[in-house]
């Protein structure tokens, strides 16, 4: 047995598993992460966790993962053990692990005045050694109940869910209007950020414990919302959010200017094999509209595909370099980190205002952006409040733009004719019971909170299956998630 380590952060600092070279990785499709790393390294930065009174960590976490505890297994070398720990709270650990921006880790005790564990390094060690091992098998039920489930949506909500009702022994089927599995993971995160063979390992896990999949079927069109319910005892809607932001603006409707989502969707298309037609950015000027993690992704893309120059444009002002006195410890911090994709090439704007999309020749098709450069007040909720205009005169040459600025639900509701209510923000309305206005439908996931991140999804899916469970039986053993007193900015 190895010694206690409460003063671990002081014999190591801190150590990701590192990304590929930038200069190396820009050029393919593969994943971006290191393939191999070292145990030793690993377990010594499990050794960092202090096993602190109050592991904030926990209260950062939406789906509660136990995170002192799995860090000290992999500093004992008990990768087996660590991996059942993990798993205790997260069905798919290799979904965050490689896609969570790790809100945890701001919770860290350490990064109050240190670099915290490398909790999502360590996440991914843990179920990469699992898969390597051997360790990750189906687990299905002892026995089935009679109770007939519909899952809608097969993102990490609608898989967690269908994982957690078979594992108690329901029979669960999941209708994805897509031709494969995994919803935004599969054709909206970057195959060089997410590998999608580890979708279909958990799909194939799924399937051998008794969960069935119908693709190409959209509910409210290829099956009747009324018919799903009649079929079954319960049903959960987990259909995302999927639906862009849009932006108001003169010349929105010049060829050149698209949603960031349809130029991801068919880039991944053809990582897959389909012969998809994809939006040409070979050898133009590409402007990205939007600061976050699509937008991120599709800078990266662009510069795969041959971009002469991608430039990333945030409305805001560039964040500080440190924490401002708004924004204490454990909270997310608001301040500036080079994305993975600046990392590669490209330049980032910030503190613009796009006035107008301007076809300066007359052919129909974006040539440059109209822009302000604008400073901003903000509320004390932390909304834009008063813009002050610095430069009224930029131009951007734009030969595509992506438009990248958020979402605000999910596309359609299949189940409004039957009663299923929206809330103001475009979201699926649910009570305490995630049950919508209809008896015995539920919603989980962006559907119903916004969108936010895979842990969160997971979270709500766990959340949902457990509140079916319920319902359908009148108990259960099934655990709830911990919504964090921290949630993530998003």
């Amino acid at each position: 047995m190895t010694e206690p380590h409460p003063n671990g952060w002081r014999d190591h600092d801190r150590a990701d598993i590192e990304k590929r070279d930038p200069a190396e990785r820009a050029d393919d499709f593969d994943e971006i992460w290191q393939e191999t790393w070292d145990a030793e390294t690993l377990r010594e930065q499990g050794k960092r966790c202090m096993d602190c009174g109050v592991p904030t960590c926990m209260s950062g976490c939406p789906i509660g993962n136990v995170v002192p505890e799995w860090n000290d297994l992999v500093y004992r070398d008990d990768w087996k053990r660590a991996l059942d720990r993990l798993h205790e709270t997260n069905n798919f650990p290799e979904f965050t692990g490689y896609t969570c921006p790790a809100p945890c880790e701001s919770a860290c005790v350490l990064a109050y005045n240190d670099d915290p564990v490398t909790i999502k390094s360590i996440e991914r060690a843990i179920v990469d050694v699992g898969w390597a091992e051997g360790w990750i098998t189906p687990e299905p039920p002892a026995e089935r109940t009679e109770y007939h489930v519909g899952v809608v949506g097969s993102g990490p909500a609608g898989l967690a869910a269908a994982q957690q009702l078979a594992r108690v022994g329901h029979r669960v089927t999941v209708y994805e209007r897509d031709d494969a599995v995994g919803g935004l993971m599969r054709y909206g995160i970057p195959d060089f950020k997410f590998r999608k063979s580890r979708i279909d390992r958990r799909t194939d896990q799924l399937r051998a414990e008794g969960v069935t999949f119908q693709t190409n079927t959209e509910v409210g069109s290829d099956v009747a919302a009324d018919t799903l319910v009649a079929d079954h005892d319960a049903v959960c809607l987990a259909v995302g959010a999927q639906r862009q932001r849009d932006i108001d603006l003169p010349g929105r409707d010049l060829d050149g200017v698209h949603f960031a989502m349809e130029y991801l969707r068919q880039t991944n298309r053809e990582q897959a094999g389909d012969d998809a037609e994809r939006i040409p950015v070979e050898g133009r000027d590409v402007v990205v509209l939007g600061g976050g993690d699509t937008g991120a992704d599709c800078v990266a893309t662009a510069h795969r595909h041959g971009a002469s120059q991608v430039v990333q444009i945030g409305i805001r002002e560039r964040p500080p370099e440190e924490r401002p006195p708004n924004n204490p410890w454990p909270e997310q911090p608001k301040t500036y980190h080079e994305t993975y994709a600046q990392e590669e090439d490209g330049s980032e704007a910030f503190g613009v205002d796009t006035q107008a999309f301007v076809d300066t020749d007359g052919d129909g098709h974006v040539d440059c952006l109209d822009a302000e450069r604008v400073e901003w007040s903000y509320d004390e909720d932390g909304a834009r409040a008063e813009k002050t205009v610095v430069d009224p005169s930029l131009e951007i040459s734009a030969d595509v733009v992506f438009v990248a600025i958020g979402f605000t639900g999910p596309t359609n509701n299949p189940f409004e004719d039957l009663g299923v209510e929206r809330a103001a923000d475009g979201t699926f309305q649910t009570d305490e019971r995630k049950m919508t206005a209809v008896e015995g439908v539920f919603a989980a996931g962006d559907a119903t909170r916004g969108q936010s991140l895979v842990v969160w999804a997971i979270g709500e899916g766990r959340d949902a299956a457990r509140h079916v469970d319920a319902y359908l039986t009148g108990e259960t053993d099934l655990p709830p998630s911990l919504a964090t007193d921290n949630p993530p900015l998003l």
